[in-house]
């Protein structure tokens, strides 16, 4: 007789997400087991699956970023070809996920890229976002020289800056990922801004 796990019994992924994470093409079958994981008995209310290809030098590399919004948290996996195989020519992908609790996340931006401003369609807000999501993880400090204005001042004034919190950010363009998947990012982003902040 086989003992019974005292671990909860982890839900089906809905439908739509795993067939994203399947038009993704990047290791499905482990994407979708480390999200799954990554739930534990949470539902599912929004998502956003994000694939990109990097060209370094030589070499080609593969990534995809799920987002999942649940009641309480905040799941981000993210799966992406080793960098250092000490395999020799065997393929090794690595796949982390991060869960934060709702109250952590502390900004949502999205930045709508329109081209041809000047005939801008109202309500079509252009054909690309990028999804910038903050949680306190990373903060970047962007620091320039001080000046008074004068251009002939020779006095140091110190620096002037801001920081800025940008754990995750993710561009979506409907001509490179479709416009279903640029239609998710806005929906996830609104999806997620109705429950940060309360």
């Amino acid at each position: 007789m086989t003992p019974r796990s005292n671990l909860p019994t982890r839900p089906s992924l809905p439908a739509q997400l795993l067939t994203a994470i399947e038009r993704a093409g990047y290791y499905p079958a482990l994407v979708a087991d480390v999200v799954a994981e990554a739930l534990v008995t949470d539902g599912v209310l929004s998502y956003v699956v994000h694939p990109e290809t990097t060209f370094d030098h030589d070499s080609v590399r593969r990534h995809v970023t799920v987002l999942v919004l649940t009641e309480r948290r905040l799941i981000i996996v993210h799966a992406d070809d080793h960098s250092q195989n000490p395999h020799g020519n065997e393929e090794v992908a690595t796949a982390t996920s991060e869960s934060i609790p709702l109250g952590f996340v502390r900004g949502i931006m999205l930045t709508h890229v329109v081209s041809d401003p000047r005939n801008y369609v109202p309500g079509s807000l252009g054909r690309e976002v990028t999804l910038t999501l903050g949680w306190g993880t990373v903060s970047r400090i962007d620091l320039l020289p001080a000046t008074c204005g004068d251009p002939a001042c020779e006095a140091d004034h110190g620096f002037e800056g801001s920081i800025a919190s940008d754990d995750l950010v993710l561009r979506i363009s409907a001509d490179a990922d479709g416009a279903q998947s640029l239609g998710q990012a806005k929906d996830f982003a609104a999806a997620l801004s109705a429950r940060i902040g309360h």
